[in-house]
């Protein structure tokens, strides 16, 4: 009887602890889902840190973009941001539902009500950005354009370079060209800014398949692709 009734004291002590711990969100939280209304508006890789110290760092897959403090009202379950180099935040605090390696947090934005599913992570998501750095082979030609013909596919000596700061270099039979590149913040997509007058700007769909890519021209009524494969050096 004394050995039960012991067993049943420390059963209760467990779940008393158990009951008051306070919530622990310090560490690193990258975003799955965001709803907003009725429509989804997930963006690309986002994610924040949350120091001991109660400042936070914020950004999108390798880029960190936001500095600034957190603060969690514990008996009311608020969560408030402040980003030290943004712009000030309107709405009301973040309610915060916390369940082991998940987290939620729902308000009301302007008449909407917004809720963001976040998940713990150990490392940095990588975004549509950072999974096309890097050097590539042209494979494969589909259709007329702009940059690669059908004969640089068979030729195997074209390629295009997409660098960390936003510039693209392209070299093929058709010579060579500079310019800048912006990936779209919500969907795979990048949009090509050549240098000069002679081209156009374009905007590309990407598809990503381990180390190739398929670009698909979008403002195009014929179809235009370009498959490539990820390379380290330039080929000669």
């Amino acid at each position: 009887m004394k050995k039960m009734i012991y067993f049943v004291a420390i059963v209760a002590i467990f779940a008393f602890v158990s009951c008051t711990d306070k919530p622990n969100i310090e560490g690193l939280w990258v975003v799955e889902k965001v709803n907003i209304g009725d429509q989804e508006m997930t963006p690309n890789a986002r994610w924040t840190r949350f120091n001991s110290d109660h400042t936070q760092q914020s950004g999108n897959g390798w880029l960190q973009h936001s500095y600034g403090r957190w603060n969690l009202d514990e008996e009311a379950h608020e969560l408030s941001v402040v980003n030290e180099n943004g712009i000030k935040d309107p709405a009301e605090p973040f309610k915060v539902t916390l369940e082991k390696d998940q987290m939620i947090w729902t308000r009301n934005e302007e008449g909407q009500n917004v809720e963001v599913l976040l998940k713990r992570s150990a490392h940095l998501p990588a975004t549509f950005g950072d999974q096309l750095l890097g050097l590539w082979k042209l494979e494969d030609v589909v259709g007329d354009g702009v940059y690669f013909g059908v004969e640089d596919a068979k030729v195997g000596k074209a390629s295009i370079f997409f660098r960390w700061d936003g510039r693209f270099d392209i070299r093929s039979g058709k010579g060579r060209v500079r310019g800048v590149y912006n990936v779209h913040g919500h969907k795979p997509e990048v949009e090509l800014i050549p240098y000069g007058d002679n081209l156009n700007r374009d905007f590309w769909a990407i598809d990503f398949n381990e180390n190739t890519i398929t670009l698909k021209l979008l403002n195009s009524e014929n179809k235009v692709e370009r498959k490539f494969s990820r390379i380290h050096e330039f080929p000669e």
